[in-house]
């Protein structure tokens, strides 16, 4: 811990264990927005395959380009002869332990076992002195991040009991150097601490253990941001942090109501938060902003008040102009609004895409009667609707869309979250694309003042908005001179 203390006080950051919170991260000096508070490398990562991102990426750097297997395990992939060689050191004793699987079985070992093999074999190699350890790189680290074992149920410990089973299965060592309660415990750590890996426009593309950037705590309304550079996990400030303030980031999705948050954090994390959003529950700005995310709109479709269930229970008042909205008639858009999702849900998961965004419209003018304009069930709707859009390459729906979320994003999130930016990006693109030139201008001249802050300047992602930006400016500056000049 002390060397861990010396080397965060080079970094101007420094440990202090709270009673209610645990270690928290705190500054030591100023910290303005947009510079970077922490980087680190993962401890042990894998790759993973999912909705957004379905294809194989390269083991090092997270690439989709180029890519071979290994030959001897077939599980690993690698994008390059200098990232397997980057990697090697301890690919090539995954690759011994995954290759002694059988064939049929080996296919099935999925990221959470292979995350767990690596931490253990990383381990043994730090200790045999293969590879090095540093102040913030070691496997003390590791041991000093809460498991919250004994919040488990039954059910879970007995799941992570078999995990740890199989994990010892493979690696096959003595007893003496392998402990099925201790890998049992890791599989909570991991569950707890370990962060999903994503792209510069926040798709997952796998998992990561980061101890010392574990040490950060949480906050709804954080004031820093946690973003990745490959496997690189970098925490910068979002607002001006004064010397001496806890560092802070998000665990979970902070748009939704103040109870929806408490409860993903209590299911995932096991603690209540006590951030400044989170003391106002109960509290009437609370009790206003729940019912706008997630409640209903006033049955006068000019009146954007939010409702309140009536003492009589016969349905819900605005609280602005005192209609009454009847309960049974909620109930039937709300019951048709489930039965449309299911049906768009499952033209979705079956790849018809234009049945599908029939279905989500459908959809969405359900919830326009139902749900508040700032709903999250809506903007989820539209999101869904943008995503459509663009797989079928309906570029002026697509904008329609995208449009439409930006006035619920600028209500959910703080003004310098990543999705705003990113947001105003795809608009900005959109709107070139379609010939609207000023428009993109404006749009990601917006999304360059927030991913400035909360991606910083120097990556490939942020050279490429820079170098747009640049071209929709010369586009637009030709396009008015052509005008000036007819």
């Amino acid at each position: 811990m002390e060397e861990l203390q010396k080397a965060l006080n080079d970094k101007n950051l420094t440990v202090s264990n709270l009673t209610e919170k645990g270690r928290c991260l705190f500054t030591t000096r100023d910290f303005s927005p947009g510079e970077v508070i922490l980087s680190e490398h993962p401890y042990v990562s894998v790759t993973s395959k999912n909705k957004e991102s379905p294809n194989s990426k390269c083991e090092w750097c997270f690439s989709s380009s180029n890519l071979k297997k290994c030959s001897a395990c077939h599980v690993v992939w690698y994008c390059s002869s200098t990232c397997q060689k980057l990697d090697w050191k301890l690919h090539s004793v995954e690759c011994q332990a995954l290759a002694k699987v059988d064939k049929n079985r080996v296919k099935s070992i999925t990221p959470s076992i292979r995350l767990m093999l690596k931490l253990y074999l990383r381990r043994k190699l730090q200790q045999q002195k293969i590879v090095p350890t540093t102040a913030t790189d070691n496997y003390n680290l590791v041991e000093s991040l809460v498991s919250h074992m004994p919040d488990l149920e039954e059910k879970q410990l007995v799941l992570y009991a078999q995990m740890a089973n199989l994990v010892a299965l493979i690696l096959q060592w003595p007893e003496s150097e392998i402990n099925i309660k201790e890998i049992a415990e890791n599989f909570s750590k991991l569950s707890c601490n370990a962060h999903s890996i994503c792209d510069s426009e926040l798709r997952p593309l796998g998992t990561g253990l980061y101890p010392v950037i574990s040490i950060i705590n949480h906050s709804c309304l954080p004031n820093s941001v946690l973003v990745f550079e490959g496997r690189l996990a970098v925490v910068r400030a979002v607002q001006h942090i004064p010397k001496g303030t806890e560092v802070s980031i998000s665990y979970v999705e902070t748009a939704g109501s103040t109870i929806t948050r408490q409860k993903a954090l209590k299911e995932q994390y096991f603690f209540s938060c006590t951030c400044s959003r989170c003391i106002k529950m109960g509290q009437f700005d609370d009790i206003e902003e729940s019912a706008v995310l997630e409640g209903y709109r006033c049955k006068d479709r000019r009146c954007n008040g939010f409702l309140l269930r009536d003492p009589d229970d016969k349905g819900f008042i605005c609280q602005h102009c005192g209609l009454l909205r009847n309960k049974e008639e909620i109930e039937n858009i709300a019951s048709e609004v489930k039965s449309m999702s299911e049906k768009a849900s499952m033209a979705l998961s079956s790849g018809n895409n234009t049945q599908a965004s029939f279905a989500y419209k459908m959809v969405e003018k359900l919830q326009l009667e139902l749900c508040h304009p700032f709903s999250i069930n809506l903007m989820q709707t539209r999101e869904t609707l943008l995503k459509i859009f663009m797989e079928l390459q309906d570029w002026k729906e697509a904008l329609t869309y995208c449009r439409l979320t930006i006035p619920i994003y600028l209500r959910v999130y703080p003004s310098f979250h990543p999705l705003v930016g990113l947001q105003y990006y795809t608009c900005g693109k959109l709107e070139w694309l379609l010939g609207e030139t000023e428009e993109a201008v404006k749009s990601l001249t917006k999304a360059l003042d927030v991913l400035r802050i909360t991606h910083g300047t120097k990556t490939p992602f942020m050279m490429e908005l820079l170098s747009k930006l640049d071209e929709a400016h010369a586009e637009a500056s030709y396009k008015r001179s052509s005008l000036n000049d007819d």
